[in-house]
């Protein structure tokens, strides 16, 4: 007999979709700009590649971190309402202080956004799961979480041109402040879809054996901040050079370390029945760190390939009328051996702490070959940098349609992969993507020459479709695995893992400099993501029985 199953989707799904929407319209608008405003020398703070990246992967780490916190406090103590609301103000703020040229203020404003993160994002995502629970709604569950990324993407795609035109125009404090008014509309549109998942809004609460909060404060967040202060001096003090790159990634890795012990005592501490689903969630969560760490680098190492390697000049007269109007353009005048009149495009370097600024020709002109140069005096107009992390959302807006209707088409014939055989394909899909790119630098022969837009649209639209197979199946599939009791607890372990990936992120980017040969960089995430999928093809088989064991897909 048919069910409203194959057709409805529940009704608070729409006031999801679009508190996401415009949550992930502030991050990725604040995201997308942040290595650039970091490295201004005229407006920002003059920091180098590394010192950028370096700041760049803490801080998103920390921001997918913090879910862990965020997650245990809603499932015993406020409810995922609450969180999310709360979550979301402490956001919208940060972005607005982002926009105060002060160090302390930045730092500031990074701390509101990376608890608020904590709060909001596993309990919307789990708020979401809720509501997917009744008989009605069960088998739409895996639909229901792609349609909700897309919203997150759709957010994604349009701040991106917003936060262009505003900082072209009045600059990064006003790009900053759009984003906090992004996210407080998030809150007023969840706020106003309240009653439509009230119900499903239910506390935990401590269940025996749990822990308690005072508990998990003393021996697992206490020790956490004293590991992160170990890490941060110790290693230096020893070794006279950070352990691994530099003292936040050692203070990050301590850091972690009390955390990750706890997640293995939930699986050690576990009745009978839970043990063998919470195996397999750490499992996946493991396997998946070395994606983040490489699709994330769309905020440096190919941010870094936007602004130095790719062609941006916009020279149609009609792309050229329609940018200038929109602000998504600025205008370089070439001087072959003077000061520029475009001083954000000064080469940055560090000499002993020093700031140094290269007085040449903006660093745009550096790799385009002698014969292309423009003449002297004359103008290029080049689209901002930073709508190339426009890409991805986009690809994900096109392509969610074509992966729902396919899974959808395998489903009616009882051919669907299971969620765990989505994600590890994901990450292999994700692997192939990188020979984009590795083949963009021999294109442009190490960085010598400029490259189409093109190889940036095709790695991305690769990724995308192995970020589609992977991340809002991530999401499912904790709904789907986790004991009840500790379903937000098990998500916020989904975003620790994409937490350890984006530090790696931040970490790989900073060696860019490093290499001679930018294949080489490539080949490295190549590398790393084929390894990783490959221990995941290895385990599938037993990932796949655990979820038949339990009734799952």
């Amino acid at each position: 007999m048919p069910t409203a199953t194959s057709t409805k989707h529940p009704k608070g799904l729409k006031f999801l979709f679009l508190s996401e929407m415009w949550e992930r319209f502030g991050y990725y608008l604040m995201i997308g700009i942040f290595t650039l405003y970091l490295k201004d020398v005229k407006a920002g703070f003059a920091m180098t590649e590394a010192e950028s990246a370096d700041l760049y992967g803490t801080f998103i780490a920390l921001v997918f971190l913090t879910p862990f916190l965020g997650g245990l406090i809603a499932d015993r103590y406020l409810g995922y309402a609450k969180s999310i609301i709360i979550g979301g103000v402490m956001m919208g703020v940060g972005y607005c202080l982002m926009g105060v040229h002060s160090l302390p203020m930045l730092y500031l404003a990074m701390t509101l956004v990376i608890f608020g993160n904590g709060f909001f994002k596993p309990n919307i995502s789990t708020l979401l799961g809720n509501i997917y629970s009744t008989p009605e709604y069960q088998d739409k569950k895996d639909d229901g979480y792609n349609i909700f990324y897309m919203g997150i993407n759709v957010g994604a795609f349009i701040c991106n041109f917003f936060g262009a035109a505003l900082y072209i125009m009045l600059g990064w404090e006003y790009a900053f402040l759009a984003a906090g008014v992004g996210m407080f509309i998030g809150v007023i549109v969840f706020i106003s879809g309240l009653k439509h998942y009230r119900a499903f809004d239910v506390k935990k609460g401590v269940a025996e054996g749990d822990m308690s909060f005072l508990k998990i404060t003393l021996l697992i967040l206490l020790p956490s901040v004293i590991a992160g202060v170990i890490g941060w001096i110790l290693p230096s003090k020893i070794l006279g050079h950070p352990l691994v790159g530099s003292t936040s990634t050692d203070a990050f890795i301590f850091a972690c370390l009390p955390v990750i012990y706890f997640y293995s005592t939930l699986f050690f501490k576990a009745k009978k029945e839970e043990k063998r689903p919470i195996a397999a969630l750490l499992t996946i969560f493991a396997v998946v760190i070395l994606f983040w760490a490489v699709f994330k680098q769309n905020g440096t190492a190919l941010t870094t390939w936007a602004d130095r390697y790719t062609d941006r000049e916009v020279s149609n007269p009609t792309a050229k009328a329609t940018f200038s109007t929109l602000s998504l353009s600025q205008t370089l005048t070439y001087k072959k051996d003077s000061i520029p009149l475009y001083d954000e495009a000064f080469r940055l370097q560090k000499q002993d702490g020093v700031v140094q600024k290269e007085f040449n020709y903006p660093t745009y002109f550096k790799n385009i070959p002698q014969e292309k140069l423009p003449q002297e005096n004359s103008t290029v107009d080049l689209w901002a940098t930073n709508l190339t992390q426009s890409i991805n959302p986009a690809w994900v807006i096109l392509l969610t349609p074509l992966v729902v209707a396919f899974f959808t088409w395998l489903r009616r014939r009882n051919s669907e992969p299971s969620t765990a055989t989505k994600i590890i394909f994901g990450v292999f899909i994700s692997a192939i993507s990188v020979l984009v790119m590795v083949s963009a630098v021999y294109v442009g022969n190490n960085g010598a020459e400029k490259v189409s837009v093109l190889w940036l649209m095709g790695t991305y639209g690769i990724i995308t479709i192995g970020e589609l197979f992977l991340s809002p199946m991530g999401l499912s599939l904790v709904s789907k695995l986790s004991p009840v009791r500790i379903t937000s607890l098990m998500m916020g372990g989904w975003f620790l893992a994409t937490s350890i990936g984006n530090k790696l992120s931040g970490v790989l980017s900073t060696l860019w400099d490093t290499y001679d040969d930018k294949a080489n960089f490539f080949w490295v995430n190549f590398s790393l993501l084929m390894g990783s999928a490959i221990i995941g093809f290895v385990l599938l088989k037993w990932l796949n029985g655990i979820m038949k064991e339990y009734g799952i897909k």
